[in-house]
């Protein structure tokens, strides 16, 4: 089940509500685009550097970064070292 969010305005200001809804496919598509371009960056990256260039091991990167934006955003955050000068 897909729960959108909708925001309602009243008197207070704006509220977000759960409505049951179908997604925006605009979004749904920008969103995607994005996850990909991360994740083509992230593995040509990883692909570039040697294992000692990154913490952990670069198949697991890989794989998180595929599964989902926060994957790539962590490596590009926490699992690249410095390169060698």
């Amino acid at each position: 089940m897909l729960v959108t969010f909708q925001l309602v305005r009243s008197m207070n200001g704006g509220v977000a509500v759960a409505v049951k809804g179908k997604p925006n496919k605009l979004v749904l598509a920008a969103v995607a685009v994005v996850h990909v371009t991360a994740a083509a960056f992230t593995w040509r990256d990883l692909r570039a550097r040697t294992a000692r260039q990154v913490r952990g091991d670069k198949r697991i990167w890989r794989v998180a970064s595929a599964v989902n934006t926060l994957g790539s955003a962590a490596y590009w955050l926490l699992g690249r070292r410095r390169r060698d000068g």
